[in-house]
């Protein structure tokens, strides 16, 4: 009886290309907790901050991001949680 023996393909490498980081193409010093329509793009449906890899933020601008949503939060603009 002969046995086959399968050939395991190495898998395509996939280098995605990171999103540029929207802050440092506008040359942003600060990122402001006032902003509330500009925070909102970076908090899912249920209330959450989104992660860096999906925001594209470099990790500074992520930083001060975080921060301004929770000082937005805390001064009540905007919401802890999903409705």
């Amino acid at each position: 009886m002969a046995t086959k023996t399968k050939i395991k393909r190495q898998p395509k490498e996939r280098r995605l290309k990171r999103k540029p980081c929207t802050f440092c193409i506008e040359k942003a010093v600060a990122v402001s907790y006032r902003d509330t329509n500009r925070l909102r793009k970076y908090i899912s449906e249920r209330g959450k901050i989104v992660p860096r890899r999906i925001s594209g933020a470099c990790a500074k601008h992520q930083r001060m991001l975080t921060t301004a949503i929770k000082r937005a939060r805390l001064v009540a603009f905007l919401p802890y949680v999903a409705e």
